[in-house]
């Protein structure tokens, strides 16, 4: 299996692509999709489709893995974030790649075994995993983060049938059920 990981962004707009043969990881490659910082917003996202058409032609990955969208503190950012994305499932929609989201938590625990993982731990586990000792930024690592997190669910999926389930965070209200009688 070989995937394209993507950690999208309207202003850096990371990629990795990863293959998986049996157990083993080989890193193919990794970098970022910078488009003119004067450029309007639909051109940014039109160099950032462009970006990853190339990627995806050059290296033909069967799926694509990206970031699933996360709550920000600035709408306005949060909508450009969607509109990122959007255009990066637009490019493996149109080169017929299924495409796979992950919440960042979901991608860390996939890596490290916990979901609130710092950069700095995700940094190290990629180091070991792939030999790898240094990426230009975290769009880039993140990107081999998000790749190596399809790639080991797929793998658990494969050997038990089903995916694995992540516990959800409970709110922590007390109810009547709590209560022993």
């Amino acid at each position: 299996m070989r995937v394209i990981g993507v950690d999208p962004g309207s202003r850096v707009c990371g990629y990795a692509v990863v293959e998986s043969s049996g157990n083993d990881l080989r890193y193919i490659k990794s970098g970022t999709i910078i488009p003119p910082v004067d450029n309007s917003l639909p051109k940014r996202l039109d160099f950032i489709y462009s970006g990853i058409l190339k990627v995806i032609e050059e290296f033909s990955p069967t799926c694509m893995s990206i970031e699933d969208i996360f709550f920000a503190k600035n709408a306005k950012s949060a909508i450009k974030l969607g509109q990122a994305r959007g255009v990066a499932i637009l490019a493996a929609a149109s080169k017929e790649l299924s495409v796979n989201e992950y919440a960042p938590t979901k991608i860390k625990l996939a890596l490290t075994g916990k979901g609130r993982a710092n950069k700095a731990e995700v940094q190290k586990m990629l180091t070991l995993l792939l030999g790898v000792d240094e990426f230009q930024n975290t769009d880039e690592s993140d990107a081999v983060a998000i790749a190596i997190c399809h790639i080991n669910f797929s793998r658990f999926e494969s050997m038990i049938g089903i995916a694995p389930k992540t516990n959800k965070r409970r709110n922590k209200r007390f109810t009547l059920n709590d209560i022993s009688s």
